[in-house]
């Protein structure tokens, strides 16, 4: 049987983060995931600054930058037919914020966790974990793409296998919190709009983003309380395909969202292909336990409304592998669960205000002020630790 000082399940981001900064402490790590290199995968793409910072931090935002990410200096919040444009300040070494497709992203961590001596292996399932007599999380068991068994020993075992986590179920991870709001959104990719920065739409019952990303394309998204969305659509599973029925719909909940956007979605290209986040309630799982850890959606979902996925998983890798070089993998010491759920909470709690869709627009700037609040807040604790 193989052994290793970590197994990190999972190739994204906070995975793929996770066994870069752990292998850069010379540590022994193997980074496994189902799916195959370059994968894209459902997302919003928006970094916010603490994860910006955190790119330029590791010596990586260069190569976002090379590779043509458009830089994104600022935000536009649009309340009914009132506008706010907010400027993305030079602060911290962040001079503008990034929204690189995943393929582009996950691909340069993974290729930098290799870089610095992690073992990567794709084709990987997880379905189960080792324990040692005492219960503690001793490793991974799963199958290959042939379905030859797979063993591994691990001092620590970190799950960055998303929601759907199975190293949180195996590992016993209680859930937290659950969230009460859940909104269902439709994601597309436009070429041809104008977009020089994020930019949010709010009107009562509907939402819209404008992501500008690789290529030219801006990823536009579209959301509506989910419950009301099942309602008239029928349960389709996340990730679903683009009829001609959903276009329709998409181009509806835009239009009730954006009210055509002052023009410019008439004169851009829409999207070849559509997907659906048919919503999910936010949450909160433990974060740690005897042998394992979770980063990322794997131990905190945030409503795809906040942007924030991306960020959180990182700032989770980053947190994870301080802990792992002060006390070694077989010792956490708590305090990345304890920062993770005090940076979390407020976040956690104006998310899901946002997301259950049952504010005015006088309510939804109060629960924005809050959500910039709570990230502010994240982007000092990780500026902190950094001049530390």
């Amino acid at each position: 049987m193989e052994s290793f000082d970590v197994a990190v399940v999972g190739a994204r981001a906070g995975g793929a983060a996770v066994a870069m900064l752990l292998a850069r402490q010379g540590l022994r790590v193997l980074l496994a995931d189902r799916d195959r290199y370059g994968a894209d995968t459902l997302s919003t793409h928006a970094l916010m600054r603490g994860g910006v910072l955190l790119l330029s931090r590791w010596g990586l935002l260069d190569r976002i930058v090379a590779a043509g990410t458009p830089p994104v200096r600022q935000t536009r919040f649009h309340y009914g037919d009132e506008t706010v444009t907010v400027s993305i300040r030079p602060r911290l070494g962040v001079e503008a914020l990034y929204a690189p497709r995943r393929s582009l992203l996950d691909a340069l961590l993974v290729d930098a966790a290799a870089a610095a001596g992690a073992e990567v292996r794709f084709g990987v399932t997880v379905t189960g974990l080792l324990r040692e007599d005492s219960g503690r999380v001793a490793g991974v068991t799963g199958h290959d793409r042939r379905g030859a068994r797979v063993s591994v020993r691990a001092r620590l075992t970190v799950g960055a296998d998303g929601r759907r986590s199975t190293v949180a179920r195996a590992a016993g991870a209680r859930t937290l919190r659950t969230g009460t709001g859940a909104g269902a959104i439709v994601y597309g990719y436009w070429t041809g709009l104008e977009a020089s920065g994020y930019e949010w739409f709010y009107r009562p019952g509907h939402t819209a983003g404008m992501i500008p990303t690789n290529d030219g394309q801006v990823c536009v998204f579209t959301g509506m309380p989910a419950a009301l969305f099942r309602a008239a659509a029928g349960e389709r599973d996340d990730g679903g395909g683009a009829g001609g029925g959903l276009r329709d719909r998409y181009h509806r909940m835009l239009a009730a969202a954006t009210n055509g956007a002052g023009g410019r979605l008439a004169t851009a290209g829409p999207p070849l292909r559509l997907r659906t986040w048919m919503g999910r309630p936010s949450f909160v799982r433990e974060a740690q336990g005897p042998g394992w850890a979770l980063v990322g959606d794997a131990g905190s979902f945030l409503d795809p409304l906040s942007s924030h996925g991306l960020t959180d998983a990182l700032r989770d890798a980053e947190r994870l592998a301080r802990e792992v070089a002060a006390g070694g993998p077989e010792s956490p010491s708590g305090a990345f669960a304890a920062e993770r759920d005090r940076v979390i909470g407020p976040m956690y709690d104006a998310v899901d205000r946002i997301a259950a869709y049952g504010w005015d627009l006088t309510q939804v700037r109060r629960h924005l002020l809050e959500l910039n609040s709570a990230m502010s807040a994240e982007v000092e604790m990780i500026s902190a630790v950094g001049a530390g």
